[in-house]
C-alpha cells in the first residue's frame, strides 16, 4: 500500500466515511501493527459485493501489515441487526446458520490470508455468548448502557418513528451485543479497531464507549460508505440483485458480466473499490475511459481484475472465453451451463430426454421449444435463414441434433430472426 498512512490509503480508494478519532488512529498504525475486526451476520450462505466493500478494506489494512479478525456472527444473526432496516428480520434456525457460517469461513478464507493466529483470525462470536446467562449480562454489560443514548441512536429513533410496531427489544439489545463483541475481542486479542458500513456507527461508537468503560483503553472505529450503483441499483440480498461470492450461486461469468457492465461513472470507482491496482495504474485507466470511454478498456479491466480476487485466474479465463464466444460470431461450445443459464437468463427453456439426441429433427426441435407452432411454420423459418444452432446457421431442414451440437454439457442454444433467443434441455 506504499508508504503513507493505510488511513490516507483507504482513503484514496474510497473506503472512508468517518473515523471516530482520526489523530489517534493514525498514531495507533505508527506505532506497530494494529488488530482490527469487522463482523458479518450469517444471514445467507454466500457473501455478496455489498460485504466485499468491508473485505477489500480488511485486505488492504492486511497487506499493510496489520491483523484482521473476520467475525462472523453465530450469537449476533439469531437476531439481526436493526440498523436502517425497515422490517424486523426475520430469525434463523440453528441448522441453517450453521451452514450458512460454513459458506461465510470459506468465502473470508479465499480473500484474507487467515493461514496461522498472528497473520489473521476467523472467530464466532457464539463462542463467547452462549453460555451467558441474562443475569450475567444485564448486570456486567447493560449497566454501562444508557437507554436515552440508546434511543437517540438514528438507526433505532428511525424504526421508532417509521413502523407501526417500533423495534422489538430482541433487536434494541443487538447494539449491547456488538459492543460486547468489541470489548471481548479487545480484552482476547488486543483489537482496538473496528470497522463497517455507515450503518454501523451506532454500534461502533457503542463497543468503542464500552472498552474505555470495562478495560480503561482507548478504541477506534472507521466506517465505509454503503456503496451503491450511479443508476440507483442496489446490490444486495433484500433487492434480490445480490451478486454473490459463492461460485454456485453466482457464476464466474455472472460476476465477470456485472463488473463488466457497470455505468461509465462507476467504473474508477469501482477499479480502486474492488481490485488491488494500484493507483497510478487506476489513473492511467482513468485518463483513458475519459479521453475514449466508448472502448470500454477500463471496464475490461475492472471485470477481469474484480472476478481474479474471487475466482481466480482459472474464472477469468472461462468468463472471458465465454464472453468472447457469446458477444461474437463463432459458435457456442465447451460452455458451461451456469454461463448459458446466466447469458439467456430471460430465455424460454424447454427440458428434453437426453436419450432423443440423435433423433430429434430440427424442425421437431423448433417446434417442442416453441420457436415455431408447426412443422410449415418451422420449414419456412429453416430454409429463409432465420435459425441459428448455437449461433451457426441451419439451414437443411432434416437436420438431426445430436450429442455433438450441446453448447454446455446439456444445453443448447437456438436464436430465431435476430433477437429471439430459446434454450433446449436434454437430461
Amino acid at each position: 500500500m506504499g508508504s503513507t498512512s493505510p488511513l490516507d490509503d483507504l482513503r484514496a480508494r474510497g473506503f472512508v466515511a468517518d473515523v471516530t478519532d482520526e489523530e489517534g488512529l493514525r498514531a495507533a498504525f505508527d506505532a506497530g501493527p494494529v488488530t482490527f475486526y469487522v463482523g458479518i451476520d450469517p444471514t445467507a450462505a454466500s457473501l455478496h459485493i455489498g460485504h466485499l466493500v468491508g473485505v477489500m478494506a480488511m485486505a488492504h489494512l492486511q497487506r499493510a501489515g496489520h491483523r484482521p479478525i473476520a467475525l462472523v456472527g453465530g450469537a449476533t444473526g439469531r437476531i439481526g441487526d436493526p440498523s436502517f432496516k425497515d422490517e424486523e428480520r426475520q430469525l434463523l434456525d440453528d441448522d441453517v446458520i450453521a451452514e450458512n457460517l460454513a459458506g461465510l469461513r470459506r468465502d473470508l478464507e479465499r480473500l484474507l490470508d487467515l493461514s496461522s493466529p498472528d497473520r489473521g483470525l476467523l472467530v464466532d462470536n457464539d463462542e463467547w455468548t452462549r453460555d451467558v446467562t441474562v443475569l450475567e449480562f444485564l448486570r456486567d454489560i447493560g449497566k454501562h448502557f444508557s437507554v436515552n443514548a440508546m434511543i437517540a441512536r438514528e438507526s433505532v429513533r428511525k424504526r421508532l418513528s417509521e413502523r407501526e410496531h417500533g423495534i422489538s427489544f430482541t433487536e434494541f439489545s443487538y447494539q449491547l451485543l456488538q459492543a460486547f463483541d468489541f470489548a471481548v475481542l479487545h480484552e482476547r486479542e488486543g483489537c482496538i479497531l473496528q470497522g463497517g458500513g455507515t450503518d454501523q456507527w451506532g454500534n461502533i461508537t457503542a463497543g468503542i464507549d464500552l472498552v474505555r468503560r470495562l478495560h480503561g483503553a482507548e478504541a477506534f472505529g472507521i466506517t465505509w460508505p454503503l456503496i451503491e450503483r450511479s443508476d440507483g441499483k442496489k446490490f444486495s440480498k433484500s433487492t434480490g440483485t445480490a451478486i454473490w461470492l459463492n461460485v454456485d450461486m453466482t457464476s464466474p461469468y455472472t460476476y465477470y458480466q456485472w463488473f463488466r457492465n457497470v455505468p461509465d461513472d462507476d467504473v474508477v470507482r469501482f477499479l480502486k473499490l474492488y481490485t488491488f491496482l494500484d493507483l497510478d495504474e487506476i489513473a492511467e485507466l482513468e485518463r483513458a475511459h475519459l479521453a475514449d470511454p466508448a472502448t470500454r478498456a477500463a471496464h475490461a479491466v475492472l471485470a477481469a481484475e474484480a472476478t481474479r480476487i474471487v475466482h481466480g485466474d482459472q474464472g477469468v479465463v472461462e468468463a472471458e472465453r465465454a464472453t468472447a464466444i457469446l458477444f461474437g460470431d463463432e459458435a457456442f461450445a465447451d460452455l458451461a451451463d451456469a454461463t448459458l443459464d446466466a447469458a439467456f437468463e430471460a430465455a424460454p427453456s424447454v427440458t428434453l430426454p437426453r436419450a432423443r439426441l440423435g433423433e430429434i429433427g430440427v424442425l421437431d426441435l423448433l417446434r417442442e421449444i416453441g420457436a415455431a407452432s408447426s412443422n410449415s411454420e418451422a420449414r419456412r423459418l429453416v430454409t429463409g435463414g432465420g435459425i441459428r444452432l448455437n449461433n451457426v446457421p441451419i439451414v437443411d431442414e432434416s437436420r438431426v441434433v445430436g450429442p455433438e451440437d450441446l453448447a454446455s454439457p446439456t444445453m443448447l442454444v437456438v436464436r430465431v430472426g435476430k433477437k429471439r433467443y430459446h434454450l433446449a434441455r436434454f437430461e
